[in-house]
């Protein structure tokens, strides 16, 4: 249990999973006021007085809990002086009070003026639904996390695509299509068998969005093929490229 002081009204109470263990204590039990839970509170309080003279005799006190996972907390407990000058929001609890009665919003954990160790326990019994939503908002955020980090492998990915057209007249229309538009690595081959032309275009630095638009208006000029490696360490083995790296660059520039 770490107590530290924050000002002279206000001290800062972290308990962790260990402290919980020490004293044999479970959240849940926290949660109830069980009287092991009220026991650790007095404690917590003797604790602050000792070391910071944190004083809170018959001084209402406003209590925040920060679920920091679904074992640990921090407590932040605020000495009030002027407990009319406070937001409406917060209930003011008196012994007599009915815990039904006082209305709390459960993600708020902004607590109402509390005056003693008994109704601190009705502040944390809202803890082990704070503690959930905080779960709960990192489990969203850790999986918003894993999809963005597959967005960027996806963005890093190599892509290849293979395109065949009739006749060195298509190839220097496409060339000139994309002019402006394409500047990735590409390799022209001429297959002697069929006396098509096949152009091997990488994706290389451009966004999957852009090398994806450069590929559809190929498709208006040329017949696409399923691409694999093989295909084209066949024609690195059995083929002179045409012109090799930038073979659509070099054709617009003639």
């Amino acid at each position: 249990m770490r107590i530290e002081k924050v000002n002279d009204t206000q001290i800062r109470c972290t308990l962790t999973k260990e402290d919980l263990a020490e004293r044999h204590i479970k959240l849940s039990e926290l949660a109830y006021g069980s009287e092991k839970a009220k026991a650790l509170f007095r404690d917590m309080m003797q604790q602050a007085a000792f070391e910071f003279g944190f004083e809170a005799d018959n001084i209402p006190l406003m209590i925040e809990a920060i679920p920091l996972s679904t074992e640990s907390i921090i407590l932040i407990i605020t000495k009030v002086e002027y407990p009319e000058e406070l937001d409406t929001r917060f209930s003011q609890f008196s012994p007599g009070d009915d815990e039904d009665d006082v209305e709390t919003d459960a993600t708020d954990l902004s607590a109402p003026i509390l005056e003693g160790a008994e109704d601190i326990m009705k502040l944390l019994s809202r803890l082990k639904e704070n503690a959930k939503t905080h779960t709960d908002k990192e489990a969203t955020e850790s999986t918003k996390d894993n999809e963005a980090s597959s967005d960027k492998s996806e963005q890093a990915k190599p892509i290849t695509k293979l395109f065949v057209l009739d006749s060195m007249n298509e190839v220097e229309k496409v060339a000139h299509v994309l002019e402006n538009v394409y500047q990735g690595d590409n390799e022209l081959y001429h297959y002697t068998k069929n006396n098509k032309y096949y152009l091997f275009l990488h994706r290389s630095e451009h966004s999957l969005e852009s090398f994806n638009k450069v590929c559809n208006v190929l498709s208006e000029y040329a017949l696409q093929e399923r691409f694999t490696p093989a295909t084209e360490a066949f024609f690195k083995e059995h083929y002179k490229p045409v012109i090799s790296k930038h073979a659509l660059q070099t054709i617009s520039s003639l």
